[in-house]
């Protein structure tokens, strides 16, 4: 292959944004507007070449990843939820962590019996390589269209760590959404971070009110919304909303789809209430 021939693209545009090059990795649907949600550690599938390799077993790995975050990404216009484990590529992280073996960098959990081979590590970073230029085309046609982006990273996030009999984690230190907005412009979309916030806390979640709070836990929201907002500036506005496991069991994987339905019909209002600020950018 010429190495200066210009690269495939990921999208073609006829009346509307098309895909041209799905991905085994992920799941990206096309719909009509400026609203992005993802859910880029909702995946728990990891290649069998790579699997043999793990040392942890297959509950602690799903408790550390972010299942079911991939129902809440049906508010976005623009929909992605990533199939692979984050510990087969973590898109969250710069490349050169994006799957390491060292523990410090996985909450002191041993997730991989040793060294990997060079070959699998290779194939995925190149996952991990694929995904940002795919993003980086995303973005540049939904910036071209609409003008500016509302870009929701969701996740999840475990607050019975110590196990499943004690009494979860302070909830001082651990609110129900933990709305990440750290990197982006806060000059430009503080207003909308605001209004979304204010919509989430107005919506009821298994009967009752639900504690929302920016910026709680985390310095920042990961790699992925820094990279957004580096690159793209204010004409994206990237939003990290963790969700504390209190829809479902951490230890036992059970969920309550009620509760998890109250999360969505919430999380829709709230992009409904900031949505016109985002189509008034064309």
């Amino acid at each position: 292959m010429d190495a200066t021939a210009s690269p495939t693209p990921f999208f073609s545009v006829a009346e509307r944004l098309v895909l041209d090059a799905p991905d085994d990795d992920w799941d990206l649907v096309l719909d009509e507007g400026p609203i992005v949600a993802t859910a880029i550690h909702d995946g728990h599938a990891m290649r069998p070449s790579l699997a043999r390799h793990l040392a942890v077993d297959e509950p602690g790995r799903r408790r550390e990843e972010d299942p079911l975050t991939g129902a809440l990404v049906e508010v976005g216009d623009v929909r992605l939820r990533v199939r692979a484990s984050r510990f087969q590529i973590d898109l969250n992280r710069p490349r050169d962590l994006a799957l390491s073996t060292d523990p410090a960098d996985t909450w002191g959990l041993k997730v991989w019996k040793g060294p990997l081979p060079p070959g699998e590590l290779a194939t995925s970073l190149a996952a991990h390589d694929r995904f940002y230029a795919m993003m980086t085309e995303l973005m540049e046609r939904l910036i071209a269209r609409w003008g500016c982006v509302l870009l929701l990273d969701i996740h999840s996030y475990n607050h019975r760590r110590d196990g499943a009999a004690v009494a979860p984690a302070p909830a001082g230190g651990n609110p129900d959404i933990d709305v990440g907005a750290t990197t982006l412009d806060r000059s430009r979309w503080g207003h909308a971070v605001e209004r979304l916030v204010e919509v989430l806390r107005e919506h009821p979640a298994a009967g009752r009110a639900l504690d929302v709070r920016e910026n709680v836990r985390y310095d920042g929201g990961g790699h992925f919304p820094e990279w957004l907002h580096a690159t793209y500036g204010d004409k994206v506005c990237a939003v990290s909303l963790e969700y504390k496991k209190f829809y479902m069991d951490e230890w036992t994987a059970r969920a309550d789809i009620a509760v998890l339905d109250d999360l969505r019909r919430g999380l829709a209002a709230a992009v409904d209430a900031v949505r016109g600020e985002f189509h008034a950018c064309r």
